[in-house]
């Protein structure tokens, strides 16, 4: 079997011989082999979210959705299975230095799953000597029905100040792992 290749953006599928004595041969995804449905999307662009509070984050750019799963900022895979999930946002304080902590959460169902925190508290206890940025980011496998389910990404950010900021370079995808 040969490795897939990346022929500019499209995915050459490896072939497998058929057994069993038939004849030919098959693609991985003709064999039900996908990591589908899958999806990735982003934004480069700054959110402005209040102080000390979780805000959905919000992605303007999808870079593939391959059943149509991802709508509204939220996954709702209609195939039930293992994702494998994945997000990234970078904290920006709105005042230099500012910044006290912030994280990344995944959402299911409208309540909190995984929880990957990245707190950043350098100096003594003072904005003069706060986090100027960070990037936090989250991965979890998480099983999902293929009906209801969905899945969504929440950011926290704290100043020193309570002035607020904004998230950016934004990120958020999942594919279903092959078991």
């Amino acid at each position: 079997m040969a490795l897939s290749k990346i022929d500019g953006t499209n995915f050459i599928a490896p072939t497998l011989p058929v057994s069993s004595g038939g004849t030919g041969s098959t693609t991985l995804a003709g064999a039900g082999l996908a990591n589908t449905p899958a999806f990735e999307a982003y934004t480069t662009g700054l959110q402005s979210i209040s102080d000390a509070t979780f805000t959905k984050m919000t992605m303007a750019t999808e870079v593939y959705d391959t059943d149509g799963n991802y709508a509204s900022d939220r996954f709702t895979p209609q195939t039930a299975g293992k994702y494998f999930v994945y997000a990234k946002g970078f904290a920006d304080p709105s005042n230099y230095g500012n910044l006290k902590s912030c994280s990344l959460q995944f959402y299911k169902n409208g309540s909190a799953l995984g929880y990957t925190l990245y707190n950043i508290m350098p100096g003594d206890n003072s904005s003069a000597n706060g986090g100027t940025g960070a990037t936090p980011n989250a991965r979890a496998v998480v099983d999902m029905n293929g009906s209801s389910d969905y899945l969504e990404v929440y950011f926290i950010n704290s100043t020193w100040n309570g002035s607020g900021a904004q998230v950016g370079s934004k990120q958020f995808g999942a594919y279903r792992i092959l078991t």
